[in-house]
């Protein structure tokens, strides 16, 4: 239909236009008849071949008129070529120039005003329908303000017009920049710059129509990351409800978006560079063995599992106790490692059986241990937990490394653990001593197998740590909270927590290093909290205590205001490895702490949390108390006394 009426105007303005001829040449009537319609015909099949016709003409915009032009245009050019070969006007030559140019003007307006009519009258027919949608919508449809360019405003206010079933009305438009020249945008009016927020607020609640909802584009484009903090604070500071479009564009094409963790400078946060931990000791002691990672699901866990699968391991055991987590490293390493046998296995380290059976069937060559309850106010609120993870299930690890002789058990500590004071710190270094005293009882043994302790600090973006909550709260338009003004913390980031894990222990297997030292990073200065809110602050374009303010909430149970990396019982010695440093710690025999983490258990099986707590306290205290302790064990009543684990009745005999 398109194309019989395109043939109808060409073949129309071209009779017109050819009026004045056929007065002047006698028989002109019949050449200008053959003329117009081999014109028309050869102009029109042109324009079809060239896929005109393909396009929906009630949809037709500004660069749909564009290839109209440029496409008549020449379509007009060959047909003037081409039939001017058949016709005896060409002998006028250039006198047919005007009527060329004339022609083409007529049949180009006409054709555009054709399509432009089609589309008036289905914008017409749409509006006449939204009029009468937006007239039925309930009266409770939360009133709502845009803020945004205005290409992406008039998408939103069709697509609400559009869903009849939408709970919004949009009420206002507000530009990233105030602009006189656009008054509205597809009917809505627009209220000036994003600044003026808090003015168009309150003017439409003089008038009774108070907007409910601010829907912002947050696509990193028109908005800063401070202007994007100076409307959450506004918005939230009205009692308005927020809604963000943030980089749409990523989330639809499955893009990484414009600002993550990863992208903000670890040296920013750190105050100091990383260190760049390397050596080929990790790939000789990984490649070919079985290597089994606890709490693989977590934040040191699957950044662990991932670099171990680097280096080609025969087999690599998953274990953690969260399905999630279990199946989210699973997933990602088996895209990353399609060749890698690899085996996810979901146990408690708590179910000593469960531990047990497992090691039974994958008979790890290296087991690293990083499952282990880490949240200080969580586990201050449940020392129960926290001993039954972090001590019983350590215990049921390390005694299955030994039943099963596997070469070295790693385990991940903390700062924490130095001269703690809440039972996180104090459940980590209990499973610190164990593991001592484990390695200790292989000193006349090159076989017997390893167990080492790599303590560090913080971790930046771990779950649950200071960063991610920090920038939360900044994406939020919240205060930054910090407990106290002169907190400490040592920090590293995640790929230098992990290459300290590898690197230490892979050196320590080839060099055979001491027994019963524990391996610490050299973290440098510890950085204060406050500082590194500030910091963040400033990385995302706000100015600290203007833009974004900071709040001091107190100390939360258990937590210190330094951290330390020694324990007072402990010596600082070189470890022959760059940035690392061993901590030389006074051991507890291992008959009595086993004992002591027996009486643990009993304790949480009565639920006794007092119980729990004074016994991990005491332990903790036991090696800078300055007690004999081999005599403490040969003059202690029965509760000290009983069978030793396998390792220790050979180190006995």
């Amino acid at each position: 239909m398109v194309l019989a009426l395109d043939f109808s105007v060409i073949a129309g303005t071209m009779a017109l236009l050819t009026i004045p001829l056929q007065a002047q040449t006698a028989g002109a009537i019949e050449i200008g008849v053959r003329f117009t319609i081999l014109f028309s015909a050869t102009a029109t099949l042109i324009l079809y071949l060239s896929g005109l016709y393909r396009r929906n003409w009630r949809f037709v915009s500004v660069a749909d008129c564009g290839f109209l032009v440029f496409t008549i245009l020449w379509a007009f050019g060959l047909s003037w070529a081409f039939t001017l070969g058949f016709s005896k006007l060409r002998h006028n030559g250039l006198q047919l120039l005007p009527l060329a140019f004339v022609h083409f003007c007529m049949a180009t307006l006409s054709m555009q005003m054709m399509r432009i009519a089609r589309r008036a009258w289905r914008e017409l027919a749409m509006r006449r329908a939204m009029d009468k949608d937006m007239a039925a919508r309930p009266a409770a449809a939360r009133r709502a303000l845009l803020i945004g360019d205005p290409e992406w405003a008039v998408s939103v206010i069709e697509l609400v017009k559009a869903d009849k079933a939408s709970p919004i009305n949009i009420v206002g438009v507000l530009l990233p920049q105030a602009d006189d020249t656009i008054g509205q945008l597809a009917g809505v009016r627009v209220l000036g710059g994003h600044d003026r927020l808090g003015e168009v607020v309150e003017r439409m609640a003089e008038r009774g129509h108070r907007p409910t909802n601010v829907i912002v584009c947050d696509d990193g484009m028109n908005f800063s990351p401070k202007d994007i903090a100076k409307v959450i604070h506004r918005v939230r500071d009205l009692g308005l409800e927020l809604s963000r479009v943030k980089d749409p564009w990523s989330k639809l094409l499955e893009a990484k978006p414009k600002m993550e963790m990863d992208d903000i400078p670890v040296s920013e946060l750190l105050g100091r560079n990383e260190f760049d931990i390397q050596s080929n000791a990790i790939s000789r002691q990984i490649s070919g063995h079985c290597v089994l990672i606890t709490g693989a699901g977590g934040s040191i866990g699957s950044e662990l599992s991932r670099q171990v699968a680097n280096f080609k391991p025969s087999h690599l055991v998953l274990l953690d106790n969260c399905e999630f987590n279990l199946y989210a490293i699973e997933m990602k390493l088996r895209e990353a490692y399609p060749d890698l046998d690899m085996h996810p296995e979901l146990c408690d380290i708590r179910d000593a059986t469960a531990v047990r059976r497992l090691f039974e069937r994958h008979r790890p060559a290296i087991v690293y241990h990083a499952a282990a309850l880490k949240h200080v106010p969580m586990v201050e609120k449940n020392p129960c937990a926290g001993v039954h993870t972090n001590i019983i299930g350590t215990r049921n690890v390390a005694d299955a490394v030994c039943e099963f002789s596997a070469r070295a058990m790693i385990q991940v500590s903390t700062d924490k653990a130095v001269n703690p004071v809440g039972m996180m710190g104090a459940t980590k270094r209990v499973g610190e001593l164990y593991s001592q005293s484990l390695d200790l009882c292989g000193v006349d043994d090159g076989d017997s197998p390893r167990f080492m302790t790599v303590r560090f600090g913080n971790v930046l973006g771990s779950s649950g740590s200071i960063v991610p909550l920090f920038r939360r709260q900044l994406l939020e338009g919240r205060p930054l909270t910090v407990t106290h003004p002169d907190i400490e913390r040592f920090f590293m980031s995640v790929r230098e927590a992990v290459h300290l894990i590898l690197e230490c222990s892979s050196r320590a297997l080839e060099a055979g290093n001491t027994r019963g030292n524990i391996f610490v990073l050299d973290m440098g200065e510890p950085v204060k909290i406050v500082d590194l809110a500030r910091r963040m602050a400033r990385l995302y374009g706000l100015e600290p205590d203007v833009d974004v303010p900071i709040q001091f909430v107190g100390l939360r149970p258990g937590e210190k205001l330094y951290e330390e990396l020694f324990d007072s019982c402990e010596e600082q010695v070189d470890s022959g490895i760059p940035g690392l440093f061993e901590a030389c710690s006074k051991p507890i025999p291992l008959p009595l702490i086993s004992k002591a983490i027996d009486h643990l258990a009993s304790a949480i099986q009565q639920g006794s949390h007092v119980e729990a707590c004074q016994i991990t306290h005491n332990l903790v205290k036991l090696p800078s108390s300055g007690v004999d302790m081999i005599g403490l064990f040969s003059r202690s009543p029965a509760m000290w006394r009983g069978p030793w684990p396998k390792l220790t009745r050979d180190a006995q005999a």
